[in-house]
């Protein structure tokens, strides 16, 4: 198994990939190969003492930045390490590309590069969101912002999917994000695509307002790109704020207050290590033809060695395989 890694791709680049990549093979063995200017990776290679032999490495000298408009980047740049990666999946180089670069370049690049999978008619970015009963699968949350209701019952049907076969999930439930549980909350849009769910042969549970996403109500929750990116957001936001507000508080605090803090202080390192995004690493784009995980710009070495993973998992679980199967069956 053969994974191909943007070493372009990310805030911090090739620091943090290159670092990513080099757990991966120590932790997992996994075959890496690393894409992008090749100068710049053989000296973050050579500055880590890490044999450049044990990698191979593909070069890409052009690069999409973060800002870049997704479509004309693609077009424009076809020696970046996106473009670069996704031609060589699609040529099976290797088994699947992991990229922490611009994400609609990436959504683009796939989908021209690879094509979808039969059945489907727009692919969606699924990302693993820890909850305080079990972790949930949200489907889309930014490849597709203008979709129709069959497009939301394709993401639950591939979200059914994965869930069983890489969450190790038994009939799993989904739900419909929206701004109430009755059936007939929403816009027209909402409520087709509610009536779509329910009369199909997945275990829909109705709609999920946002709150209940948290409480972890639905093993899978569907929703447009635009509503699930804002979401996703709007989740990353508080997190961030909730944690500096903590902080800054116990800046201020008495000594007690700061005692008592110490005290309880694994009791919150093992909160942080269960709503830890790093853990699940990437999220995947389903249904294009191939296996591509997209990890968040800001990652860390460890969110790119567990996205390789996720990325290993989809390969060996045969998820798209199984997509193509239900999506026939439905």
């Amino acid at each position: 198994m053969k994974i191909g890694l943007d070493a372009m791709g990310g805030d911090k680049v090739p620091e943090v990939p290159i670092e990513g990549a080099i757990l991966a093979v120590e932790q997992y063995g996994y075959d890496v190969a690393l894409i992008g200017k090749e100068s710049s990776i053989r000296k973050e290679l050579s500055r880590r003492a890490f044999p450049g032999d044990k990698m191979e490495i593909i070069d890409a000298p052009e690069t999409i930045l973060m800002d870049d408009p997704a479509a004309l980047s693609v077009r424009k740049k076809r020696n970046s390490s996106i473009v670069v990666g996704t031609t060589l999946l699609k040529q099976k180089r290797f088994d699947a590309f992991v990229s922490a670069g611009n994400t609609g370049a990436v959504v683009c690049a796939a989908t021209l590069s690879l094509r979808l999978l039969p059945g489907v008619d727009r692919p969606g970015i699924a990302i693993i969101l820890p909850t305080l009963n079990k972790p949930c699968m949200v489907i889309d949350v930014g490849a597709n912002i203008d979709p129709k209701p069959l497009h939301l019952l394709q993401y639950g049907i591939m979200g059914d999917a994965y869930s069983k076969h890489v969450l190790g999930k038994t009939n799993p439930t989904v739900g419909l994000l929206n701004i109430g549980e009755e059936s007939t909350k929403g816009t027209e849009f909402m409520r087709e695509s509610h009536m779509m769910l329910s009369d199909s042969e997945l275990n829909f549970i109705g709609n999920v307002e946002p709150k209940e996403v948290y409480r972890g109500r639905a093993d899978i929750v569907v929703c447009d790109g635009f509503v699930g990116n804002v979401f996703l957001k709007v989740t990353e936001g508080f997190s961030e704020a909730a944690s500096q507000l903590l902080k800054r508080e116990l800046k201020q605090s008495s000594f007690l207050t700061k005692l008592g803090a110490l005290l309880t202080l694994p009791a919150f390192n093992k909160i942080k290590a269960k709503v830890d995004a790093t853990e699940y690493g990437g999220a995947p784009l389903m249904g294009v033809d191939g296996s591509v995980i997209i990890a968040h710009g800001s990652s860390n070495a460890k969110a790119i060695k567990n996205a390789i993973r996720a990325a290993a998992e989809s390969i060996s679980q045969k998820v798209n395989f199984h997509v193509v199967e239900e999506l026939q069956s439905f």
